[in-house]
């Protein structure tokens, strides 16, 4: 199913940014960090759409554009279903929607790898949107169904808007949905899988070492391009050559098949089933529900719960490590679970019907001296712990605004709200940064960064408790 072009320019909308809703924060009432995080996300809107920061990532990100929302929700909810809208344009006919949307007004060499690289075919009767052909996360839903939520604290005429958006919205997230669990169900396991450490969102994770050592690290795939990250970024916190010289390989390897999805296990190199991916996904199903139900589909809400339930059994059984009581990223190609112990394995939290054992064994992690709150991108105690790298050790506040959502969803309010503080403490006193130092705090990455800045805005507020908390 193909997006429906919408009126890209903007005019008769308004992307003005309000102070906060009446109902503002007071757990944390912090003037200062909800101003400072609404600056970023007004420096960061290109007048269409948000990117994550402007030096580093000048498009538009997929799961950022859904972290997104859910922080402009409070602020300008116009800005935040333009967000989606504009990230959705641009789906592909067979439900997949982009992980990058390239901007036009941004050259092509401002980032690697840009839109002629990625060699995206052009469908008939849709626009030519430059995009990726990987995906990342389906948070969309979920951020749809926040900023719905919040429409009431904005007025009765923002409650008929998000109906609007809503009803536009819902089939283009289905057909994202059905994408996801059935051309990407490599294996038949009714888990989907990714085909490149990028679709995890979660690039250069230790959960992905076992499965990318069998991928070649042809280097001379990188001296014919240039890597634009390392001109605005220091090398030391970014993926190294040996990372992007396999990644590049891998985009090459789906690209040069026409982004073909069938038979990946045979074809394709890279090929693995994530516990944090697939429970996004049904958390999605969830959203979905709720959205079902506002748009009058009580039967399309049922069968949306029950595919939640169904993608959470067979993560429950095919994703956990009874030797190390923990969910662990499966090599679909090989079978053989990976032995990192990473942030991944920590968000089925997030799914009501994980079975009661696996919560405890996930608050249990949580709690000891492998990850402690905020949680680190990967156990300190592991010989892969890197403080300063990316998704190898550093603290992300998205990852950690997932968890808490789980907290809430098991009834841990207490650990939830001792979270919720430190999130806030962390970016108060260090700044919206990227991603953070587990040890020091220090801000690492882009120093203005949108998720970073929208989820503080829902953190304050303090209204992120899900509509399908365990009962």
């Amino acid at each position: 199913m193909a997006g429906v072009a919408g009126d890209r320019s903007g005019k008769g909308l308004d992307f003005t940014m309000h102070p906060s809703p009446s109902s503002s924060p007071v757990a944390d009432p912090s003037a200062e960090l909800w101003q400072s995080a609404v600056r970023v996300l007004d420096t960061n809107w290109s007048g269409d759409h948000t990117v994550p920061s402007r030096r580093l990532y000048p498009h538009q990100w997929s799961w950022d554009a859904a972290f997104i929302a859910v922080g402009l929700a409070y602020v300008n909810p116009t800005r935040a279903w333009r967000d989606l809208r504009s990230l959705f344009e641009a789906q592909w006919p067979d439900g997949r929607v982009p992980h990058i949307v390239f901007d036009p007004a941004t050259a092509e060499d401002d980032y690697f790898p840009g839109p002629g690289f990625w060699n995206v075919p052009v469908y008939a009767g849709r626009p030519a949107r430059r995009s990726t052909g990987l995906v990342q996360p389906p948070l969309h839903a979920l951020a749809a169904w926040e900023v719905y939520r919040h429409a009431a604290a904005h007025g009765a005429a923002c409650v008929s808007a998000a109906r609007t958006e809503l009803a536009w919205l819902y089939p283009r997230l289905v057909a994202q949905q059905e994408y996801l669990t059935e051309r990407r169900d490599a294996g038949g396991t009714g888990l989907a899988s990714i085909v490149h450490p990028w679709e995890s969102g979660l690039d250069n994770s230790p959960a992905w070492d076992q499965a990318l050592a069998a991928v070649p690290a042809d280097h001379t795939l990188l001296a014919r391009y240039q890597r634009r990250d390392l001109a605005v970024s220091d090398a030391a916190h970014r993926p190294t050559d040996e990372d992007y010289a396999r990644y590049v390989g891998l985009v090459l390897s789906y690209r040069d098949s026409g982004y073909s999805d069938s038979e990946l296990i045979e074809r394709h190199p890279f090929v693995a089933e994530c516990p944090a991916y697939n429970s996004i996904l049904a958390v999605a199903e969830l959203a979905l529900a709720q959205i079902a139900g506002v748009l009058g589909r009580p039967a399309d809400a049922g069968r949306h719960r029950d595919r939640a339930r169904e993608i959470t059994t067979a993560l429950s059984r095919r994703l956990w490590d009874p030797a190390s009581a923990s969910f662990r990223v499966r090599d679909a190609r090989t079978g053989r679970l990976s032995p990192a112990h990473c942030v991944s394995g920590l968000l089925p939290l997030m799914l009501p019907d994980l079975p009661a054992e696996q919560v405890q064994a996930i608050m249990a992690d949580v709690r000891s001296e492998r990850f402690r709150l905020p949680v680190p991108s990967v156990d300190r105690t592991s010989p892969a712990f890197d403080p300063h790298r990316y998704w190898r050790g550093p603290v992300w506040v998205n990852v950690n605004w997932l968890l808490r959502r789980g907290m809430l969803v098991h009834g841990f309010r207490g650990a939830a709200e001792e979270l919720r503080r430190a999130l806030l403490r962390l970016v108060h006193e260090h700044g919206h940064y990227e991603y953070f130092h587990p040890e020091t705090g220090e801000g690492l990455g882009a120093p203005t960064f949108g998720w970073t800045a929208a989820l503080c805005l829902d953190l304050l507020a303090d209204r992120s408790a899900p509509a399908y908390s365990r009962t």
